[in-house]
């Protein structure tokens, strides 16, 4: 949910920019069932413009409603949205909406924090009570500093806190830069993943030539840096190159990513793995356990795109720790 958050808060910016007031809806608490569980959020523009989602689409038009009254009077209030008549999730929601004034020395801490990767709390105080009540609101908890969402918001101490701890933005690196590497950066990005481009000076390419993409490295493998591959870091190669792959594999021997893919068929996979370990013998079982290779679940995929598709599924089932199955085949709650 931290790109969420990110994309939120630059949309506030703009919004600033453009001297709108906003307001933000987060859902703080569920009884039963919904489509997306607390902690999401929406960015309401006092033009009517919205900025993420709290649900699949039903919910939506109510908060704005109920938003019209915090830009009025610039209180935060409790909304309950009971879906149980209304959608197909039978929950009840309860929405916390507050003026979102965040201020500039927060923004530039936000910023600091997502780049240097580092975790990062959101508290909110809210009741159940539909309502405006003054001592509603939220705080984002940087390092070892305080900052509300809006000016003069004093966090209470006697009210119900809905409190989520926010890693860094899930970050996709693929080394290669052919078409299928331009595919697979456009669906990660539309993910929410920060995407890395790593190519050789050979191909000739450039960030705009992947879009989505958020950073690219013209560099060699034995220039390639890993101190940005974390717990929270997918790796593919996928450069076509068997030679290449086999270098810049050697590069990442030491990193510790929460998926790395391979491209190819199994025949090529043992071949790369075999020479891998000729030239690192000292290679840990716990790094072949984060290989995956061929990358991808088998679903028919045929066209980059549907590769791509194929790729992403894989890496949210090994991140999420969920064994891929069709959903008319599993028991309970879909969403966990």
């Amino acid at each position: 949910m931290t790109h969420e958050l990110k994309k939120i808060i630059n949309a506030y910016l703009t919004a600033k920019e453009d001297g709108v007031k906003c307001v933000l809806a987060t859902v703080v608490a569920l009884d039963g069932s919904s489509y997306r569980r607390p902690g999401v959020r929406m960015l309401i523009r006092h033009d009517g413009k919205m900025v993420g989602a709290v649900s699949g689409g039903c919910v939506e038009k109510e908060i704005v409603r109920q938003a019209q009254s915090v830009f009025e009077g610039n209180v935060a209030k409790m909304m309950t949205y009971d879906g149980r008549y209304r959608l197909g999730c039978e929950g009840v929601l309860y929405i916390l909406i507050e003026p979102f004034k965040p201020e500039d020395r927060f923004i530039k801490k936000f910023k600091e924090v997502l780049s240097n990767r580092k975790l990062f709390q959101v508290c909110s105080s809210f009741t159940k009570n539909d309502g405006e009540d003054k001592s509603l609101g939220s705080c984002v908890i940087l390092g070892h500093n305080l900052f509300p969402f809006r000016p003069n918001f004093v966090e209470p101490s006697d009210i119900e806190k809905f409190e989520q701890q926010m890693v860094p933005c899930f970050k996709l690196v693929i080394i290669g830069a052919e078409h299928d590497a331009v595919q697979l950066c456009s669906f990660a990005s539309l993910a929410g993943w920060e995407v890395t481009i790593v190519a050789s000076a050979s191909e000739e390419k450039t960030i705009e030539d992947f879009p989505g993409a958020e950073h690219f490295l013209s560099v060699e493998p034995e220039m390639l840096s890993i101190k940005s591959i974390d717990k929270q870091t997918a790796v593919i190669l996928m450069t076509h190159s068997y030679v290449r792959d086999l270098k810049y594999f050697l590069a990442i021997k030491e990193s510790s990513p929460a998926y790395l893919g391979l491209l190819g068929p199994s025949s090529r996979r043992e071949k790369l793995l075999d020479e891998f370990i000729e030239h690192y013998p000292e290679v840990t079982d716990a790094f072949f356990d984060i290989i995956y290779g061929p990358s991808g679940l088998n679903i028919g995929a045929e066209t980059a795109q549907e590769i791509a598709i194929s790729i992403i599924s894989e890496i949210l089932s090994v991140t999420r720790q969920k064994e891929p199955m069709m959903l008319k085949d599993k028991s309970g709650r879909i969403h966990s």
